[in-house]
Formats: structure tokens, C-alpha cells, sequence
């Protein structure tokens, strides 16, 4: 049977994630991988249900500590319910956001501490971490994210630009600890050109 692999892509607001992840998607596909795009948080029943309660409401509707928890439940339904069958199957797993976002969202950014929010996923996730995990960087990703929401962020988008750089300082923080498997990606350019980019970081996983 195929080796199953897990693929992250992680990075701040507006750095183009979602578009990347189906674009790396086809492209490994089309070398013979059977692959499953997926998101956090939500990607399974019980993990969209959460993603409502996180994105929807004021900034004021949950405390640090619940936030960081909610995140870890919806991450553990995910990965029981989607990545776990799918890499036993053999199967590619690219991922949209998954621990190390909650590591810098809620660890760095949002004061918990980076250990402290690492522990309250591995009690649900155990051992299910990322072969690999492409952080994206782009020096315009704030003002990409804002012509994109027009001015409707979500509650944790819509957080004011300290809480962002934050959150990539948190990032750059967390690759420099885990450089074997965190690859730091330019995401400026033109969307095939950092599609490459990504598949050159995945080449020793094939």
C-alpha cells in the first residue's frame, strides 16, 4: 500500500492558503496521488458544527481559554473522523490550517502560550502530526485579506493588525524550532510560481 502523508498549509491572513491547497492538490494528483483536500477548523460534521461557534459572533462571545479549546475539540473530531482513515488508506492529506495555526493564533498572539495550547491538542490528536508543513508568506497578505472580506472579517480575521503580526512572528517562531518539518514558502509571485515552490518543499516525501 501507498505511504499515506500528511500536508499542512499554514500562514497569516490573506496569504492565499485556500487557493494553493487545491492547486497543490491537482498538481499531485497528477503524479498519481490520491489525495484529500481538507480544512480547519471544520472538516468533519462535529468540526464544522464548532467552526460556527469560533468564526460567527463578537470578539467578546469566548475567553482565550475557550477559544483554544473549542479549536482543540474541532481538531480532534477532524482528525478521528477524516485524517486518520484517509492516511491508513494510503492516501495524501492536505490540510488548510491545523495545530500550528492554533500554536500561533491562540499560543502566541493570543497569550497562552505556545506549549500550554500544544498540550491541549495532543491529549485529542495524540500522534497524528504533519509530514510536512508549508507556512506561506507573503509581505501583503493583511491588505490581500482585506480586499478580499471587504471589510466582513471574521471574529478572529477581523482582529486588529498587532494581533496579526503577532501571529507571524508566532509562525516564524514556530519554523525556526522545526525546521525539518516546517518549510517557509515565498507566497508572492504568480499563483503557479509558488505552486512550484511548494512542490519543490514536498519533493524527499514522494
Amino acid at each position: 500500500m501507498a505511504t499515506g502523508r500528511f500536508i499542512t498549509l499554514e500562514g497569516g491572513e490573506g496569504v492565499g492558503k485556500t487557493t494553493q491547497l487545491a492547486a497543490l492538490a491537482e498538481a499531485l494528483r497528477a503524479r498519481g496521488k490520491t489525495v484529500v483536500t481538507t480544512r480547519e477548523p471544520g472538516g468533519s460534521e462535529g468540526a464544522e458544527a464548532i467552526r460556527g461557534l469560533l468564526l460567527e459572533g463578537g470578539e467578546e462571545r469566548w475567553s482565550a481559554p475557550a477559544e483554544a479549546l473549542l479549536f482543540a475539540a474541532a481538531r480532534t473530531d477532524h482528525v478521528d473522523k477524516v485524517v486518520r482513515p484517509a492516511l491508513a488508506l494510503g492516501h495524501w492529506v492536505l490540510c488548510d490550517r491545523f495545530l500550528d495555526s492554533s500554536l500561533a493564533y491562540q499560543g502566541g498572539a493570543g497569550g497562552l502560550g505556545i506549549e500550554e495550547v500544544r498540550a491541549i491538542n495532543l491529549f485529542g490528536i495524540a500522534d497524528c502530526l504533519p509530514d510536512r508543513t508549508l507556512l506561506l508568506v507573503h509581505s501583503h497578505g493583511a491588505e490581500r485579506a482585506l480586499h478580499r472580506d471587504g471589510g466582513a472579517s471574521d471574529r478572529i480575521g477581523g482582529r486588529p493588525a498587532s494581533y496579526h503580526r503577532a501571529v507571524e512572528d508566532a509562525f516564524r517562531s514556530i519554523a525556526a524550532s522545526e525546521p525539518d518539518r516546517v518549510r517557509l514558502i515565498d507566497a508572492s509571485g504568480s499563483p503557479a510560481e509558488v505552486t512550484d515552490r511548494l512542490l519543490a518543499a514536498l519533493e524527499d516525501l514522494a
